[in-house]
């Protein structure tokens, strides 16, 4: 007889087959995890911490670092019955809606304009008109501040040699708005340019000459045409105009010397939240704000990507 072969586990070999192997953390998982760490320590410490505090603060009323009351969702409904915190979601709107109807269109006029072959110096005008995006919020502030000063600022002398205009029309009282629009028209027209110049590149010229053969004047050859080629990128930029415009706060700030100017035409959602949290100290209802910002980007980064989305599938 043949004799029997031994066991190779308690079990015999099959049982000794099917037992797990242990896998050590070295080699290239190692060495993953290695070059991952910098990153996940940064993201835990400066997003996954501030979003907990942010959570636990929103929960609270605070009266300086250490006072605190546990109120729970009262912030948040004193909040949507609190008539600054409208004025100031009425004022930021307003600005975003300016900042996509009035500031997106110039800015793909101007890219327009200065794609065309036949401009001279497109390489120059290009560089002027991208040049105040690099420019700091405190100048910029800085120097509208002082253009739209009575008698002595620049807007109001421009206007009063060309068209009679009123030398003492006090711009920072009686239109702080569009004043703010103004003096974001011209810092950011010329970085938005930059997008819609990149997104023309898109456009394919034979079919562009194609529609003009066929009779297709400049409005239709843009709306059938170009619109097309143009929509992911404009789409991109109408929600960084968005998120931007609701994030609104050293230019007013700075423009209206800390303050929110007369009647509080000049608050915006950030400003207030600044005021309630660092020159009143409650923390917890600054929190609720913030929460309530952050709701409001992703409820327009949301309907931005379904429109998005229906447009592509409608094409």
């Amino acid at each position: 007889m043949t004799p029997a072969l031994p066991a190779s586990g308690p079990l015999g070999p099959q049982a000794s087959a099917a037992a797990p192997r242990r896998r050590s953390l070295s080699g290239p998982a190692l060495a993953a995890w290695l070059l991952l760490a910098p990153w996940l320590i940064l993201f835990a410490l400066f997003v996954l911490w501030p979003l907990g505090e942010a959570a636990r603060l929103a929960v609270l009323q605070t009266f300086g670092p250490s006072a605190t009351n546990f109120v729970g969702g009262r912030n948040f409904s004193a909040l949507f019955a609190d008539p600054l915190f409208w004025i100031a979601v009425r004022n930021t709107a307003i600005y975003a809606a300016t900042s996509v109807l009035i500031q997106l269109p110039l800015a793909l006029g101007l890219a327009m304009l200065l794609n065309r072959p036949d401009v001279r110096a497109r390489a120059a005008f290009r560089l002027i008109f991208f040049s105040p995006s690099l420019v700091g919020v405190v100048y910029v502030a800085m120097i509208f501040g002082i253009m739209f000063e009575k008698r002595t600022g620049l807007i109001n002398r421009a206007l009063h040699s060309t068209i009679g205009w009123d030398l003492e029309y006090p711009w920072l009282q009686n239109a702080i708005m569009a004043a703010l629009v103004i003096a974001s028209l011209w810092q950011w027209v010329g970085f938005n340019m930059v997008y819609f110049l990149a997104a023309l590149q898109n456009v394919r010229q034979d079919l562009m000459e194609a529609a003009r053969i066929d009779g297709a004047g400049p409005w239709a050859r843009f709306r059938l045409v170009t619109l097309p080629a143009i929509r992911p990128v404009a789409g991109f930029v109408v929600l960084l105009s968005v998120i931007g415009s609701f994030q609104l706060f050293e230019l007013p700030y700075l423009m209206l010397n800390s303050s929110a100017g007369p009647e509080n035409r000049g608050l915006t959602i950030v400003m207030y939240l600044y005021q309630t949290g660092f020159e009143i100290g409650d923390l917890g209802y600054a929190s609720a704000i913030g929460w309530v910002l952050a709701v409001l980007l992703v409820v327009c980064a949301v309907a931005q990507r379904l429109l998005s989305r229906g447009e592509e599938d409608a094409a």
